[in-house]
């Protein structure tokens, strides 16, 4: 399909798509140093009219609780009244959810006409590309140039940005942000970003831009290091977690054996905000964990550094868009007798993270079944470590979306390797979730963890 044949006809979303699908995609092949320019996504905005500089923004990187950080952002934005785009990767079910507006996502007719201005300019450039040698703009840089497109025509009044790996090279660090936001930060992706915290704050450091206002969640000294150095090398105004604001889960979900971790938060505020005095605020928080409360800290207290930039956030709604915020597999219960919770844990601190949550049902489930696939550049071994001890049946296979997708001789090495139960291979996640109801039985619990990749083909909902 070419932009000449397109223009003849209107653009079908089935067409958008494919086309977009032949371009290169770091979420389904591994990215290698040099594969991100800034300068190539800035010429493409350009070319399609610069819609990112009509786009006030608050960006969101980190590790761990980007996409919850920004939804819980965008939540609150949205209850006090705000036009709010939100940018989001990856999906679960389809692309739509990735580019959203006042919580709508992106429609078919809105998704062609963006492509329908992008898809000339890419070709032109793939052509110029190929004559010096190099390539044309990727998958995530189409797509992100896309929401750009959307946000700025449906004229929201901000713009909530997700990373989509890394920070400083990412083609959402050409965004102009009001606000930037890192949540925490450790080990991943450390063959692009680096084999360190450290290393990994410094690329998720670069979207602080000079004199904008930061708020960090990342609590590992070699974090806060790096991006203290960051903040102030860009004199950029920052409060961090843990220093000027403190988070304390006060509830839990419930008091049944399937409680599913924190329900309210207590945020003590930063004193800025408050005329210098101490001050607290309770808040219930819509997504179960405990790590739950650090993401809405953050998203809390970015909601009040907005107010007192002119966004007006009354108090009443940062309560309401922490209440509402949700979004699918994030430690999300589909299935009662057995149990069956679906979360996309694709690193250790997640993976801590969901065991951590489900403590109570794990305790209180009796047979339990893990269900797991990964990519094969992930910290595997150390993965399946966490959940050592937890679990009385595993069940492993692989996805069929995405080539990364490690085999299941090399999870079954792995689950060998953690010490868990002898994992049994299914040849799909469908089979997989099959058995493992079976396995479990009306009493027992079955947890699908690894990849946001897997939970799209269970179907989570």
């Amino acid at each position: 399909m070419t932009a000449k044949r397109q223009t003849r006809g209107k653009l079908s979303r089935n067409e958008a798509l494919a086309w977009l699908d032949r371009r290169l995609n770091y979420e389904r092949v591994p990215p290698v140093h040099g594969s991100f320019a800034l300068a190539r996504m800035r010429r493409l905005l350009t070319a399609v009219g610069s819609p990112h500089e009509e786009v006030p923004v608050v960006h969101v990187a980190g590790t761990k609780g980007k996409g919850s950080t920004v939804a819980m952002i965008a939540g609150i934005l949205g209850a006090a009244g705000h036009r709010v785009g939100r940018y989001l990767s990856p999906h679960v079910h389809a692309i739509e959810e990735r580019i959203s507006v006042d919580g709508k996502p992106i429609d078919a007719e809105a998704l062609t006409a963006a492509f329908a201005r992008v898809i000339p300019v890419v070709e032109h450039f793939d052509r110029a590309a190929a004559r010096r040698g190099t390539r044309g703009p990727s998958w995530f840089e189409v797509l992100t140039a896309v929401a750009f497109l959307h946000f700025a025509r449906s004229k929201v009044d901000i713009a909530v940005l997700e990373t989509g790996l890394g920070g400083r090279l990412d083609a959402t660090n050409v965004s102009r942000p009001v606000l930037s936001v890192i949540t925490s930060i450790s080990l991943d992706h450390m063959a692009l970003l680096g084999n360190t915290v450290a290393k990994i704050a410094a690329e998720k450091a670069g979207i602080i831009k000079r004199g904008v206002p930061v708020v960090s969640g990342a609590t590992h000294p070699s974090a806060r290091r790096v991006i203290r150095a960051a903040a102030a090398r860009r004199r950029a105004p920052l409060l961090e977690l843990g220093r000027d604001f403190q988070a304390t889960v006060v509830a839990l979900a419930g008091d049944d054996r399937d409680a599913l971790g924190a329900a309210a938060m207590r945020l003590q505020l930063p004193a800025m905000f408050v005329g210098g005095k101490s001050c607290e605020r309770t808040y219930e928080i819509g997504m179960p964990g405990r790590h739950q409360a650090d993401n809405a800290a953050l998203a809390a207290v970015a909601a009040r550094w907005l107010d007192s930039l002119g966004y007006s956030i009354p108090e009443r709604t940062i309560s309401a868009g922490l209440r509402r915020a949700m979004l699918p597999a994030r430690i999300q219960v589909v299935g009662r007798n057995p149990l069956v919770v679906v979360d996309a844990a694709h690193n250790v601190a997640s993976m801590e993270a969901l065991v951590a949550t489900l403590t109570a049902p794990l305790a209180a489930h009796r047979p339990r079944v893990l269900v797991f696939a990964a990519s094969a550049d992930k910290q595997i071994e150390r993965m399946l470590r966490v959940a050592t001890g937890r679990f009385d049946h595993v069940i492993v296979t692989r996805y069929a979306t995405n080539p990364r997708a490690a085999t299941v001789e090399r999870l079954q090495a792995a689950c060998r390797a953690a010490r868990l139960p002898p994992a049994e291979a299914a040849a799909s996640p469908a089979a997989a979730v099959e058995r493992a109801r079976r396995v479990a039985g009306r009493r027992g619990l079955v947890c699908v963890a690894g990849s946001f990749f897997l939970a799209a083909e269970i179907g989570a909902r």
